[in-house]
């Protein structure tokens, strides 16, 4: 079975578990566990840091990109570096909440990526793309997507042989 079914067969499991069933969030789930799968993706290369392992270093980023005497000015990679955040923050909140409690606190993580999700939302309205009802939600069920990657770790990851690095206690 390859990852990206076996994350969403998990996830949607973990949504009847919970009695959420046809949250339509469940296939966004599944492809964040897919690409953070890869650390690369994870913890992107950027401009003021070789690796952005923090969501301070990404808010960093995100000051570069907009200085204009930079010879990094991209505004426009703010939507990205911003979508980044929501899904760094809801990922390791998920995932790894010993690890965003050991560096940071999950409130502020809860937080950053609500802010961060609510501004993609309302630049997809703005610009009339179709991605801001997602993001919209995302920022509002924010902790109770958090707690369904939680359960999904800690009920259906613990066993499978390819994903050590999602067991329990590491992170």
């Amino acid at each position: 079975m390859d990852l990206r079914r076996f994350f969403d067969r998990a996830i949607r499991a973990s949504f009847r578990d919970l009695a959420l069933e046809d949250d339509p969030a469940a296939p966004y789930l599944a492809d964040l566990l897919t690409r953070f799968a890869r650390t690369d993706t994870l913890f992107q290369r950027g401009v003021t840091a070789p690796r952005l392992e923090t969501v301070v270093d990404m808010l960093f980023e995100i000051q570069a990109v907009w200085r204009d005497d930079s010879p990094y000015f991209q505004p426009e990679r703010e939507v990205e570096m911003r979508r980044h955040i929501g899904d760094f923050t809801l990922f390791m909140t998920g995932v790894f909440p010993e690890r965003v409690e050991r560096v940071a606190s999950r409130g502020y993580y809860i937080t950053q990526g609500k802010q961060a999700y609510r501004f993609v939302s309302e630049h997809d309205r703005a610009t009339a793309k179709s991605g801001g009802p997602m993001f919209r939600r995302l920022a509002e069920r924010f902790e109770s997507y958090a707690r369904t990657l939680d359960y999904a770790r800690r009920v259906y990851f613990a066993d499978h042989p390819h994903l050590p690095f999602l067991r329990p206690g590491l992170g």
